[in-house]
């Protein structure tokens, strides 16, 4: 039976990719969706969507009946997993087979020989690919040291199901063990529903490798070369290329060939990526079978000119596949990264809200694979990823350079974001060299939370006291900032909050001179309305009254603000990058910054462990509570040696962000 309908059993960005190629070929497509993204883009662009109820993923994408049922009401013949979810899923593969639908991925049985890491380690093992010394840990905690012990340390915490980095702990010491197994198991059962943990030898940093495999129903097996993916946080990946700058032609293709025969041996069908970790003296060690369509499979699509969803589509209908191994060719270098709602200097605290605004620079050989936009809602249900952009160019470092000037100029107001961080690690001195391995962010932490140009940031800040004053006023008065007889006499304070600090700026505004006083530095700028929201603002001296000459240094900056519960935000952007400024109201002192002794929630979530009691005194650095948020583990510690004086939730609550949970003394 030829595929004529798709449902993605999925949601967001890669939901949006797989409708892309559907409608190429001329395919109608469903959607579902939990309650949390009723409102998302990739339902509003579905043929049909059949809402699933709930919230978490438990209620809603991981409900294999309620899926088949959606696929059966909207007369879907096909059903696409996307990546994540129920996408390795053995048995959700066979109820699909088994309600007379087509899936669209390996075989069940393809899922069920790589679904777990442990069974996948045995198999590759005995068709000849070298792996690392590991060790199965059960519930019980009596064996734990001792397998450690065997595995020697440092090891890790893995997952046996699943990926993308949940249910992965380092550990360096013995001591840490049990709690690293632990919160291993507990985040692997809520990602996976499988609590299953194992034991593995940690490399110090050596790469991150993977090769992109491709089987169809008449035996054939192809790769499509490597992509590196070596630069990640908590272990999941944020910066994808390919090829690897590490390795060569000989290396690639023993690398190729020893996944294709790994392929052949399990009688491999569909799109599959099976991953490695290449030591710094040339060896490569197997880490997994992905048994789906990877994340970062856009940078494989540049480089060979190919779209993988249609060779997923094309295998699914009985087709050969396209190319044969001779065929498939490399053109140029492709760089992807992940732009997420997180703070990578606050530990990658993920953040939540409102997208106010989302506007990507749009520069040539980028390609953004999004699943939000302006209006959407950034859930603390979900990854918090937001999209995956990607460049192509003929030199890796034409590629970095594009993507690095897209990642800069986009402007994405209402949460917080990596793409400052991202920016810093393509333009660091350390990438551009290739010099790219698993410790990349440890061992080159400058790039976590980089910093404007003095002269830009005071172009930005410009550009907020203009804009901020011009907002006292309708749109078509150039200038109000206080009552008539003020205008243009008195200097205006203002509190200002950044990177959770108060800070206290005075400004005064002549004509179209801005000037203000900020941490004993005075500091005027020329800033000129362009329109509703962009502004010309460009630093000076105080005493410089040259307007012609700081006209033709001009700095366009965009600023936007929106309402928040602690004032107003305003976002200000420029080529050069994006600053965020908090406006207090006057005469209030946000909670944030008032001397307290609440330990807070940094995010939306629920209660995973509470690890201590009224009456316990803690050191600095203590576990105090453990909370879930994104399919993530947040370990909230104690910020200095005190006592608990009272402990306001419990094992399973759900809380808000800034809910108080522990009061310390």
């Amino acid at each position: 039976m030829t595929i004529s309908s798709v449902l993605v059993a999925n949601r967001g960005e890669i939901t949006r990719r797989i409708f892309r190629t559907c409608r190429l070929l001329g395919l109608s497509t469903v959607a579902v969706y939990s309650d949390a993204d009723a409102a998302a883009p990739f339902v509003g662009e579905a043929d049909t969507a059949i809402g699933l109820g709930g919230l978490s993923a438990a209620d809603s994408y991981l409900r294999v009946e309620a899926i088949i049922d959606a696929a059966r009401r909207s007369g879907a013949d096909a059903i696409h997993p996307g990546y994540g979810f129920l996408s390795e899923n053995a048995a959700f593969a066979q109820a699909v087979v088994d309600a007379g639908l087509t899936w669209i991925g390996p075989t069940a049985a393809n899922i069920r020989a790589m679904g777990t890491k442990v069974e996948a380690k045995a198999l590759a093992a005995a068709a000849g690919v070298p792996t690392l010394p590991s060790a199965t840990v059960g519930t019980d905690p009596v064996g734990w040291a001792a397998a450690g012990g065997a595995v020697g340390y440092p090891l890790l915490v893995k997952a046996s199901a699943g990926g993308g980095g949940k249910g992965m702990r380092a550990v360096h010491a013995a001591d840490d063990l049990a709690e690293a197994i632990e919160g291993a198991q507990r985040e692997a059962a809520a990602s996976f529903g499988d609590g299953t943990v194992f034991l593995e030898r940690l490399l110090v940093g050596p790469r991150h490798i993977e090769i992109q495999i491709f089987g169809d129903t008449h035996g054939n097996v192809v790769h499509l070369f490597e992509r590196e993916c070596s630069i990640q946080r908590r272990h999941q990946k944020i910066v994808e290329e390919a090829p690897s700058p590490a390795v060569s032609a000989a290396l690639r293709e023993s690398m190729g060939s020893v996944s294709v025969a790994l392929a052949k041996a399990i009688g491999y069908v569909g799109a599959g990526t099976v991953e490695y970790l290449l030591d710094a003296d040339g060896s490569f060690y197997f880490l997994e079978m992905n048994t789906r369509l990877q994340v970062e499979h856009p940078v494989t699509e540049c480089i060979t000119r190919s779209d993988l969803v249609r060779w997923q589509i094309d295998v699914a209908n009985g087709l050969p596949l396209p190319l044969t191994q001779d065929q498939i060719t490399c053109e140029g270098h492709a760089i992807e990264v992940r732009l997420y709602a997180e703070d990578p200097a606050n530990g990658y605290m993920p953040s939540v809200g409102t997208l106010h605004r989302l506007q990507p620079v749009g520069t040539r050989g980028v390609r953004w694979d999004s699943g939000v936009e302006t209006g959407s809602v950034v859930s603390p249900h979900y990854d918090p990823m937001l999209a995956k952009i990607i460049s192509h160019a003929p030199t890796r470092a034409q590629a970095a350079a594009v993507l690095r000037r897209e990642l800069l100029g986009t402007e994405v107001h209402g949460v917080t974001t990596n793409a400052a961080s991202l920016a810093a690690i393509l333009g660091d001195p350390a990438f551009i060299a290739g010099d790219t391995t698993t410790a990349f962010l440890d061992r080159f932490p400058r790039v976590m939370s980089p910093h404007l140009p003095g002269n830009i940031a005071d172009a930005h800040m410009a550009a907020i006291v203009a804009a901020r004053a011009a907002a006292h006023r309708s749109a078509d008065q150039r200038w109000g900032f206080a009552p008539s007889g003020w205008r243009n006499v008195a200097t205006q304070g203002q509190q200002f909050v950044t990177a959770g600090e108060g800070v206290p700026v005075e400004y005064r505004i002549n004509r179209d001179r801005v000037s203000w006083t900020m941490g004993g530095r005075t500091m005027s700028a020329l800033a000129v309305r362009r329109g509703d929201d962009s502004w010309l603002a460009t630093p000076g001296t105080a005493d410089d009254t040259s307007s012609a000459n700081i006209r033709t240094a001009g700095i366009v900056v965009t600023v936007n603000h929106r309402a928040d519960v602690t004032g107003e935000q305003w976002w200000a952007n420029s080529a050069q990058g994006q600053s965020s400024l908090t406006v207090l109201p006057r005469f209030t002192v946000p909670s944030a910054l008032a001397a307290g002794s609440g330990t807070s929630a940094p995010v939306p979530g629920r209660i995973v462990a509470v690890r201590v009691a009224v009456g316990d005194a803690v050191e600095e650095g203590q576990v105090l509570v453990v909370l879930e948020a994104m399919k993530m583990e947040h370990t909230i510690r104690a910020a200095a040696a005190a006592t608990v004086v009272e402990v306001r939730v419990a094992e399973g609550d759900q809380v808000d962000a800034r809910q108080v949970l522990v009061v310390l003394e």
